[in-house]
C-alpha cells in the first residue's frame, strides 16, 4: 500500500552511499551535494508533484543508498493531531533528565 502524497521523506544511508551524485542531478530540487559529492537532503515531506521524480532518483541510485520512507502520522503537519501543526521532538538524549519530585 502507498503512501498518500506528500506524506513521504527522502532518506540516505550515509554508510552506503558513495558521493556519485546522481540524485541530486536527477531531483536537484531536493537534493543539494556537499563539497565532496555527498547528499545533503531536507527533512520535508516530498511534494506532491516530485514524487515521480524521488521515486526515479531512489531506482536510480547506484549503490541503493536513497530510499522514500513513510512519515509516521504524529509526524505529519496539520489541525489532525491537534496541535498546532509543528512536529512533536523527541527528547534529546544527550541532555541529562530532570527530576520529577511527587508529592506523598
Amino acid at each position: 500500500m502507498n503512501a498518500p502524497a506528500g506524506s513521504r521523506r527522502l532518506r540516505v544511508d550515509p554508510v552506503a552511499c558513495d558521493g556519485r551524485g546522481l540524485c541530486a542531478e536527477l531531483l536537484h530540487e531536493l537534493i543539494e551535494l556537499d563539497e565532496w559529492g555527498f547528499p545533503i537532503i531536507s527533512d520535508q515531506p516530498v511534494p506532491p508533484d516530485l514524487e515521480l521524480l524521488a521515486q526515479r532518483a531512489v531506482s536510480a541510485c547506484p549503490v541503493l543508498a536513497l530510499s522514500l520512507v513513510s512519515v509516521p502520522a504524529d509526524t505529519r503537519p496539520g489541525p489532525a493531531r491537534g496541535g498546532g501543526g509543528a512536529p512533536v521532538a523527541a527528547p534529546d538524549p544527550r541532555l541529562p533528565r530532570q527530576a520529577v519530585r511527587l508529592r506523598p
